[in-house]
């Protein structure tokens, strides 16, 4: 059991140096930004924005060709009726 307690030492000195290098890298990262060159989040739109205007041109989209669909079902619809008609048509008399 007592061989158990330098490891278990050695890891938490090891956990607390990766601790302290990554509060240090942080800061580093931090401190090379200008302060000046963020644009603040007020000023920038949301993600969830984008999303929703994205979806509304979608759904735009969408629409457009339901719309074409079915009016191309109708006339495709209509021609094969007129023509049923004219063979039957041509076909008594």
């Amino acid at each position: 059991m007592r061989a158990m307690a330098p490891v278990r030492s050695e890891v938490r000195v090891g956990i607390l140096l990766l601790w302290l290098l990554s509060l240090l890298s942080a800061r580093l990262v931090g401190a090379g930004q200008d302060p000046g060159s963020a644009i603040p989040a007020e000023s920038r739109p949301c993600v969830d924005c984008h999303a929703f205007e994205f979806m509304q041109r979608a759904l735009q989209d969408l629409r457009k060709t339901a719309y074409s669909l079915d009016t191309r079902t109708e006339t495709l619809l209509l021609r094969a009726e007129k023509r049923g008609l004219c063979d039957c048509f041509h076909a008594i008399h």
